[in-house]
């Protein structure tokens, strides 16, 4: 039976593609309660991915910095907590700190995993099955909900909402900097944040550009966080036919405003990966050190592009090997092919 509750907090995941797997979990707790005040803490970087979704009611961002300073944002934060009387504090991170918050804050009902020692600030709470553990992640926070709640949700509801004001805005940068205004726009994320074993190489990113340029008429634009921005600058550099950069130009709403005027996507394992897959996108993931059965984009016009080694996925950072062959092996017309596939290009 689902707990009664006036004022519900979410504490959301921390990286782009994991909030963006939650949100069927998120849907769900606003289905749940739909009279209910419904906030969402997430990281400031990541609030704006939040814009257009006015079936929430209030987004708190926070920021965490090193040292005392920190010990101070987090007073903060179960301050800001312990301001708005909450009944209910439903946590989709598996951290420590996610729990202690809300517990410190004096939240009554705490729902969550019980993982990293937290299981005693929880008074709702489960632990993953070897099972879940290997489905997809879209079916992780679900579990949670239904075993610590009683609360069901549909794993299809994963369209983001993009911000209209945001799309207008996206729609002019684009205007005043196309080259080829009439060709397709194909949204490219050449870095990802968990390190390089994730990212395809940069001279094979520019060879796709010349590719998409040469046999389609195709621009590209390359989409991703601020420290991305040297990267994508490099690729766009060394592409005979160039890109338009986005990396670092953008907030995380815009970004997701950006994708969705786009006519297609590939890229690493990353946020804009899992947005453009959730928003409709024809979208192509790169994979090599990572599970795409675990963590693939969402959405019915996606496609996984991996070549099976003998050491891999590893799921590691780098390479131990230092050759990344399971990146190396997909080429640039392995993914243009995967495009057309998708009918992204005409």
């Amino acid at each position: 039976m689902t707990v009664e509750a006036q004022r519900v907090l979410v504490k959301e995941v921390n990286w782009l593609g994991d909030v963006v797997m939650s949100l069927p979990a998120l849907r769900a707790v606003r289905q749940a309660y739909p009279k209910a005040r419904l906030s969402v803490m997430i990281k400031k970087e990541l609030a704006s991915f939040f814009d257009g979704a006015a079936w929430i009611d209030e987004v708190i961002p926070y920021g965490l910095r090193k040292g005392l300073k920190g010990l101070a944002d987090r007073r903060r934060i179960v301050a800001e907590i312990r301001a708005r009387t909450f009944d209910l504090a439903v946590l989709f991170p598996n951290s420590f700190d996610s729990a202690l918050w809300p517990t410190l804050a004096r939240v009554p009902r705490r729902a969550g995993f019980a993982r990293d020692a937290r299981g005693l600030m929880l008074t709702h709470k489960t632990l993953p099955t070897a099972e879940i553990v290997e489905t997809h992640q879209v079916h992780y926070y679900l579990f949670m909900l239904r075993k610590t709640l009683g609360i069901e949700g549909s794993s299809e509801a994963y369209a983001p909402d993009v911000h209209a004001p945001s799309a207008e805005k996206m729609r002019a940068w684009l205007a005043a900097r196309r080259k080829r205004p009439g060709g397709r726009l194909i949204a490219l994320a050449v870095a990802a944040a968990y390190g390089p074993a994730k990212e395809w190489p940069a001279d094979l990113y520019a060879r796709l550009i010349d590719e998409l340029a040469e046999r389609h008429g195709a621009e590209c634009v390359l989409v991703g966080a601020p420290n991305e921005k040297r990267k994508s600058a490099e690729v766009a550099a060394a592409a005979k036919h160039g890109a338009l950069v986005a990396a670092g130009e953008t907030g995380v709403g815009e970004a997701m405003a950006l994708l969705s005027l786009c006519d297609g996507f590939a890229g690493n394992d990353s946020g804009s990966m899992h947005v453009a897959g959730a928003l409709g996108l024809p979208t192509v993931g790169i994979y090599g050190s990572t599970r795409a059965d675990r963590t693939g984009p969402l959405g019915g016009r996606t496609s996984i592009l991996y070549k099976q080694i003998e050491c891999s996925p590893c799921l590691k950072r780098t390479c131990k090997f230092g050759h990344y062959d399971c990146l190396k092996k997909i080429a640039p017309g392995d993914v243009v092919r995967a495009l057309e596939g998708l009918k992204a290009l005409g």
